[in-house]
């Protein structure tokens, strides 16, 4: 496959990246209609919100916990071997999903097995692949990546509405999982590809590179001149400040899309509005994460990242004060137009700045930390917001509060010192950069 690819010169990167996105299409889009089944479970077996959403949380936690070992079997192991594996798991437990009748089912399949799953099959590893493949284009290769989620969302959240109506939510967990198992595992396996250099290929924008970019190896070969922060041992990382500056934006990252996940169908409802339009408005949202970080990676490979990524948290900031401030539909639809446009904008750009950081040794390993504070962070809020929930009988107090960190968010990403540190800026001193300013 590889080989005839190549023979149509078609550069493989491409392929492994349309791959990626159609695997977080199945893989993060099916998790991400667990809203939807929210109410239908609850109802029939006669749970409480907050049961509900510990089952969420702890599903958030484990996936964050797992994404660190995850990233380091990746960087020893490979993603093709790790991510189909992952795949397989995640499929065939999202099936047995349909078999849950009690919480503590809920709690096993979808809170560890399938959790774990999805961090083999996750950004995570997704993105550290194509950083591999992708050097001038890597910021535009990861959003198109990104978008994949955020696709699913708005094609498999409706579906999964249309299938618990029409039918039920058991054939609607199934057919979630059947797509993940039959559809995304048997690509992934065929075309995934650990590294160019498996198959002859260089990496993107590394043909012609700048000969400052490279240095000579012992047998004549070129590699590529490492940033500043780069390291063999990936703990020496978080001696530096960027790598908690990224990880800490990230955590509120978590905090503020995933309580959306699991609670902004259910707060629709609340409001009067029927579960046809609070699908319709969360598909929205996932249509125009699409564009809008298609439009970061546009933007990426132009300008400073980090000034990118605060603008990005400072948006989102914008979207929570319309949903919670504003009545009814218009809230409603409004936090679905700001928050579609910056909710996937910022794994590309967390992944590419820490690339470009601290280099690709370590990424799978430094990216699933990263993705650890992000989801204990959003642990924290779905857990709280099912709490407060059923304390308060509504969900404006815990969306404040999450809104509210995401002004810090902000604050951490625009002071990242990345004219400091990027690789992008090693060549500055005898090569015109297309960067931008970087801080």
């Amino acid at each position: 496959m590889a080989e005839k690819i190549q023979s149509n010169k078609l550069f493989y990167g491409w392929l492994i990246v349309a791959v990626g996105f159609f695997t977080l299409f199945l893989a993060t889009g099916a998790r991400n209609a667990f809203g939807v089944f929210v109410v239908p479970m609850s109802e029939e077996l006669e749970w409480t919100r907050s049961q509900v959403s510990a089952a969420g949380a702890i599903g958030i936690l484990i996936n964050g916990l797992t994404q660190p070992f995850i990233g380091r079997l990746y960087d020893k192991y490979g993603g093709r071997s790790v991510i189909s594996i992952s795949l397989a798991v995640l499929g065939i437990s999202t099936m047995l999903m349909s078999t849950i009748s009690n919480i503590w089912m809920l709690i096993v399949l979808f809170g560890f097995v399938s959790s774990t799953a999805l961090s083999g099959a996750s950004l995570v590893t997704i993105h550290a692949m194509i950083a591999r493949w992708f050097y001038r284009r890597r910021g535009m290769a990861l959003s198109l990546c990104s978008a994949g989620p955020s696709a699913g969302a708005l094609v498999l959240v409706p579906l999964a509405t249309y299938l618990i109506i029409t039918a039920n939510w058991r054939v609607a967990w199934f057919a979630m999982g059947a797509f993940i198992f039959f559809l995304a595992l048997p690509l992934a396996y065929i075309i995934f590809r650990d590294d160019p250099k498996d198959i002859g290929e260089v990496p993107e924008g590394r043909k012609n590179a700048n000969a400052n970019n490279l240095k000579a190896g012992a047998s004549g070969a070129y590699v590529e001149v490492q940033p500043p922060l780069a390291t063999e041992n990936w703990k020496e990382s978080f001696r530096s400040p960027p790598i908690w500056q990224l990880s800490g934006a990230y955590f509120i990252c978590g905090m503020t899309t995933l309580i959306i996940s699991f609670h902004y169908v259910p707060f629709a409802l609340d409001r009067g509005i029927s579960p046809g339009e609070a699908a319709a408005a969360f598909g929205l949202m996932g249509g125009l994460n699409v564009v809008g970080v298609i439009i970061i990676g546009f933007l990426a490979d132009r300008f400073s990242r980090k000034n990118l990524l605060g603008t990005v948290y400072a948006i989102r900031f914008c979207a929570y004060v319309l949903l919670v401030m504003m009545p009814g539909s218009l809230g409603i639809w409004g936090f679905a137009v700001l928050a579609g446009l910056s909710w996937v904008a910022t794994p590309p750009l967390t992944s590419s700045l820490t690339a470009d950081i601290y280099g690709l040794r370590n990424l799978g390993t430094l990216g699933g930390i990263s993705t650890l504070a992000h989801n204990v962070g959003g642990a924290i809020s779905v857990l709280a917001a099912g709490y407060l929930y059923d304390k308060l009988g509504a969900y404006e107090i815990p969306f404040a509060l999450a809104g509210s960190m995401l002004l810090i968010a902000s604050i951490a990403s625009f002071s990242v010192k990345e004219r400091r540190y990027s690789v992008r800026y090693q060549k500055a001193a005898t090569e015109p950069s297309t960067a931008g300013d970087g801080d």
